[in-house]
């Protein structure tokens, strides 16, 4: 078991600025206190407040100017998808996006896996399809889903295709406790995913996308209505 990580005054006020950021308790464009103001108002050191802030720099939510101060950054405008986790983490409606564009880059993927896959490749998805099936637990039926995704993502042969679907998934990690409806039963969710496996196995790349979109469609909607999101 790998010990628990440490939350720190700095991980605690980034995360509570971050919050107050993407909540719009401070508004895109607008500057933040002064910093003397902030640690007060936080109760922290200067020193600790600008570790904070120099990671929220990092992180594409704040732009500093010397003589002017730190300002909200438009991230919407700069930012990149790794911000996806926050954005989710502090606003779940981020979600109905990310499964939009889930399904669209899902079928794009299975249809360029189908034309390009090999017979090792095919070999390890059928083993990793097999995992789905024969996990004990949810979470584990989850994590295995995840695996075969990832395979046919390199199956693609384009790596970015691949760091898309790393992006995705990390995307919805705030919230995947809440994402299980779909892998409660190993059998299931074993044979909701097989018709996809099965058509990039055979190379049937217009079968492979009508069954890619099938199967995040049902997931979607599962995972959406779990959360009371559902439209």
């Amino acid at each position: 078991m790998e010990p628990l990580a440490r939350t720190t005054v700095v991980d605690t006020l980034e995360r509570q600025i971050q919050q107050e950021i993407l909540t719009g308790s401070h508004q895109i464009g607008s500057l933040l206190p002064p910093e003397r103001n902030l640690a007060e108002r936080y109760g922290v050191t200067r020193a600790t407040l600008k570790h904070a802030l120099g990671r929220l720099v990092g992180s594409g939510l704040l732009e500093t100017r010397h003589g002017v101060g730190t300002r909200v950054r438009d991230y919407l405008r700069t930012g990149g998808a790794d911000l996806l986790p926050m954005l989710v983490r502090y606003a779940p409606d981020w979600l109905h996006e990310v499964f939009e564009v889930r399904r669209t880059m899902g079928a794009v993927i299975a249809q360029r896996a189908a034309g390009h896959i090999t017979a090792r490749q095919s070999d390890e998805l059928q083993d990793l399809l097999a995992a789905v099936g024969a996990a004990d637990q949810p979470a584990a039926v989850q994590l295995a889903d995840a695996e075969v995704h990832r395979a046919l993502a390199r199956a693609t042969g384009n790596r970015v295709y691949l760091l898309l679907t790393n992006t995705l998934f990390n995307a919805y990690l705030p919230a995947r406790q809440q994402l299980v409806g779909p892998f409660r039963e190993a059998e299931t969710a074993h044979a909701r995913l097989a018709p996809l496996v099965r058509a990039v196995c055979a190379g049937d790349t217009e079968a492979a996308a009508r069954a890619a979109d099938a199967y995040l469609q049902e997931t979607e909607r599962i995972m959406l209505g779990d959360l009371g999101l559902a439209r």
